[in-house]
C-alpha cells in the first residue's frame, strides 16, 4: 500500500495485481485496493505453485514454505500480465532485510533474475539502496522520490502510514498456510504418499484430524459441525463416507476408498470420536456413492488413535 502511494506520487497509473491459491488468499489485497481505490486483478496460480511446491529450487523456510520460488513465480506471472497490459514496469512492497529468507539482498536479486523480468522491477521502499532499474534509468519513475528504508523495524513504514492516512493494512506476520507448522505436516505426508493429488485434496488438508492407517489410506475426522458439512462437500463417489448410526459423532471420510480392514479401523476410529458408549458394539454407516454398508463394531483404542494421528 506505501509502495503504490509512492509511485502514484509521481502521476503515475497503477493496477493492483495478487496471486491466489489454496495456500493464501487475494483478501488483504481485495480490501487494499479497495481502500485506496485502484483496480485489481486476481490471478489463480494454483496449478503452477503446486509443481514448484514439490521440488522448490531454492528450498523451505522453516516448514513448508518455498518463499524464495514462489515470489519468482509471482514476479514472473507479473511480468507477462506487465506485457499484455503494455505497462512500463512492475512494484512491490518488499523492505530489503525484512525477512531474512526472502528480502536480503542476495534473495532479491535472485528472485529478480530468475523471474525473467529482472530490469522492470522498482522496489520504491528501498529502491535508494538497490542497483538502478531500466524503469528509472528511462526517466519512467524518478528514483530520486523512492525511499531507502531496511532492515525488520517497520517505524519509518507506520510513520508513513500515518501521513498516508492508511489504516487496512495487514499485521506483519500471518496469512500463508505453508508457514503452519499443523499444516505443513500433514502436506508433507499428503507428498509423501500421493504422486497425483488433487486441488480438493489441498482443501481437505485445513479441516478435520487427518489420520494415516497405511501408506495407502488417510482418513480425515470432523471435529464440530462445521467441518463435517466441508468433509461432506468436498466428498466424491469414490471417497467412502462414514457416520455413526444413533449417536451424535463426526463424519468420517477415507479419500478414494479402502480395503475391508482398513474400513473396519476406520468405522471404529469414527465411533471412537463419538457419543457412544466405549464398552459396546455401535453401528456405523459407510457410503460410497449410492451404496450402503453397515459396520457393528467397538470404539478403536485409544492408542492406536492416538499413534495414527499426522
Amino acid at each position: 500500500m506505501l509502495a503504490v502511494k509512492i509511485v502514484q506520487e509521481q502521476g503515475i497509473e497503477v493496477q493492483g495485481v495478487a496471486f491466489e491459491t489454496p495456500f493464501f488468499s487475494a483478501d488483504r489485497a481485495l480490501e487494499a485496493c479497495k481502500e485506496m481505490g485502484i483496480p485489481l486483478v486476481v490471478v489463480d496460480i494454483t496449478r503452477e505453485h503446486l509443481v514448484m511446491l514439490r521440488a522448490p529450487r531454492y528450498g523451505y523456510g522453516r516448514n513448508m514454505n518455498p518463499c524464495i520460488d514462489c515470489h519468482i513465480l509471482m514476479l514472473k506471472k507479473a511480468g507477462e500480465k506487465m506485457e499484455s497490459e503494455n505497462a512500463d514496469f512492475i512494484f512491490t512492497g518488499e523492505v530489503l532485510g525484512q525477512r531474512p529468507m526472502s528480502q536480503g539482498k542476495q534473495s532479491l536479486h535472485i528472485v529478480a533474475k530468475r523471474s525473467d523480468y529482472q530490469e522492470y522491477i522498482v522496489r520504491p521502499l528501498s529502491a535508494g539502496l538497490l542497483p538502478e532499474t531500466r524503469p528509472e534509468m528511462e526517466g519512467k519513475i524518478d528514483r530520486r522520490k523512492l525511499l531507502d528504508i531496511q532492515g525488520r523495524s517497520r517505524k519509518r513504514q507506520i510513520e508513513l502510514a500515518d501521513r498516508y492516512q492508511l489504516t487496512g493494512y495487514a499485521k506483519p506476520a500471518g496469512g500463508c498456510l505453508l508457514t503452519d507448522p499443523g499444516f505443513a505436516k500433514r502436506l508433507r505426508d499428503l507428498f509423501a504418499h500421493d504422486s497425483c493429488l488433487e486441488i480438493r485434496d489441498i482443501e481437505l488438508l485445513k479441516v478435520g484430524r487427518h489420520l494415516r492407517l497405511n501408506d495407502k489410506t488417510k482418513i480425515i475426522i470432523g471435529r464440530k459441525e462445521m467441518e463435517n458439512a466441508v468433509i461432506e462437500k468436498l466428498s466424491q463417489d469414490r471417497d467412502i463416507v462414514i457416520r455413526v448410526r444413533n449417536f451424535p459423532g463426526p463424519t468420517v471420510l477415507v479419500p478414494y476408498g479402502c480395503e475391508k480392514k482398513d474400513l473396519q479401523l476406520a468405522a471404529g476410529i469414527c465411533v471412537f470420536y463419538s457419543d457412544a458408549p466405549g464398552d459396546m458394539k455401535t453401528l456405523a454407516e459407510c457410503c460410497k456413492g449410492s451404496v450402503v454398508s453397515h459396520v457393528d463394531i467397538l470404539p478403536a483404542e485409544k492408542e492406536v488413535v492416538r499413534r495414527l494421528i499426522i
